[in-house]
C-alpha cells in the first residue's frame, strides 16, 4: 500500500477549503439575487398600476375638454391648463410596452 505524500494532502485540503468557500459564496449570491429580483418585480407591478391610473386619468381629461369650455373660462381655465400640464408629465412617465 502506498502512502500519500504530505504535499498532496496539503493541496487536497486547500482545494477542499476553496471549494467550500466558493460554494458558500455562490449560494449566498444566489439568495441575494433572488431577493433583488423579487423587489424589482414588486416595483414593476407598482409602476404598471400607476401607468394604468395615468392612462385612465388622461382619457377622462380628454373627455372632459372635448368642447374646450374649461379653457375658455379665465379662473377655471388656469387650473385646467395646470392639470393638463401635470397630465402631460404623467403621460411621459407611463410604462411603454
Amino acid at each position: 500500500m502506498e502512502i500519500i505524500p504530505t504535499t498532496a494532502i496539503i493541496i487536497i485540503s486547500i482545494l477542499s477549503i476553496i471549494v467550500l468557500i466558493l460554494g458558500y459564496t455562490t449560494f449566498n449570491l444566489l439568495k441575494k439575487n433572488e431577493r433583488a429580483e423579487d423587489i424589482v418585480l414588486g416595483y414593476l407591478d407598482y409602476l404598471d398600476k400607476i401607468s394604468r391610473v395615468i392612462e385612465v386619468a388622461d382619457k377622462k381629461i380628454k373627455k372632459i375638454d372635448i368642447k374646450g369650455s374649461f379653457e375658455s373660462d379665465d379662473e377655471i381655465g388656469f387650473f385646467f391648463k395646470q392639470i393638463k400640464q401635470i397630465q402631460g408629465i404623467l403621460n411621459d412617465f407611463q410604462l411603454k410596452e
